[in-house]
């Protein structure tokens, strides 16, 4: 059957070359930009000496969730570091952090847009499920193409990879919440940009959290395959151990990643969640609520 054939891949090949030859210097600035941010946050993480930093994840671990995380913490960090991942580890971490944020940056605002807009919304899903079916190692063709070898083109394919469950779980949290609640804040005056910050982001927090706590992981493996474009860390050292058939500094740097992983799933995942304080205040509450309206209508009985 012969079928004409319709150039997708050479148009997407003229619109690469053409953003190459005529936004070069924007390209430039970028790469420049995000090579900062990763390598001034990596030197900060990497500046205090390997036992501070595991205390300081430790007490972070205790804080936000509980003694039993912070004792797998401790415990998990000190392995990475006795295994001589800790640096490559950081690095990792480091390009992680900056390329959530940055997905976060803008996943978040087209999230609340498309609960907010129904067209929006329309159009944005068939771009998301683009996003989330296309195989991570065809990313990092154009970002090479753009940034070359290095941390930017890294970041790039970990920030268009990782972005689209954000703008998902938070349009999902937003549309969750009850529209009488919401009606209930239009009829007491409140402005949408008021009912979005008090009501629906609030009640939403957890499902957005959720979408935070996604991006985070997809931003983690995809920074492992992005070692294959030299953006370092911990993704280099599987490179590398692939390359050479290294079963042990393999098994080392994938170990280091499970605990990375683990470790940023937990901290987030306890972020936007109801803690024992919280849910104690509110049966505190509903049982003081439900006393005195038993009391009220006690009241009025005796009165009858």
């Amino acid at each position: 059957m012969n079928l004409p054939r319709i150039p997708i891949g050479d148009a997407v090949d003229s619109a690469i070359d053409w953003i190459t030859a005529n936004l070069g210097w924007l390209l430039d600035f970028i790469s420049d930009l995000l090579r900062f941010l990763v390598d001034g946050l990596a030197d900060v993480l990497l500046a205090p000496i390997e036992l501070v930093m595991i205390a300081i994840f430790t007490l972070l671990a205790l804080v936000v969730r509980s003694w039993n995380f912070a004792i797998f913490s401790l415990i998990a960090m000190l392995l990475v570091a006795s295994m001589e991942m800790w640096e490559p580890a950081m690095e990792t971490l480091s390009l992680v952090l900056v390329a959530t944020v940055i997905a976060l940056v803008i996943a978040i605002p087209v999230g609340i847009l498309a609960a907010r807009n129904t067209a929006v919304s329309t159009v944005v899903k068939p771009i998301l499920d683009f996003m989330q079916t296309m195989p991570g190692f065809v990313y990092l063709v154009p970002v090479v193409i753009f940034f070359g070898i290095g941390v930017a083109a890294g970041v790039c394919a970990t920030i268009v990879f990782a972005m689209a469950p954000g703008v998902r779980l938070t349009e999902l949290g937003i549309r969750q919440v009850d529209k009488e609640t919401v009606e209930a804040g239009e009829a007491f005056g409140g402005t949408p940009g008021q009912i979005l910050r008090g009501i629906q982001l609030p009640l939403g927090l957890p499902t957005i959290m959720a979408g935070v706590n996604q991006v985070i992981m997809l931003a983690l493996s995809m920074a492992v395959i992005a070692g294959l474009v030299g953006a370092g860390g911990l993704g280099n050292e599987v490179v590398q151990a692939i390359s050479r058939v290294d079963v042990a500094q393999g098994f080392e740097a994938g170990l280091a990643v499970v605990i990375l992983a683990i470790f940023l799933d937990r901290l987030t995942g306890a972020i936007g969640q109801p803690t024992e304080k919280s849910l104690g205040a509110m049966v505190k509450r509903r049982r003081a609520d439900n006393a005195a309206k038993a009391q009220s209508a006690v009241s009025a009985g005796v009165a009858s």
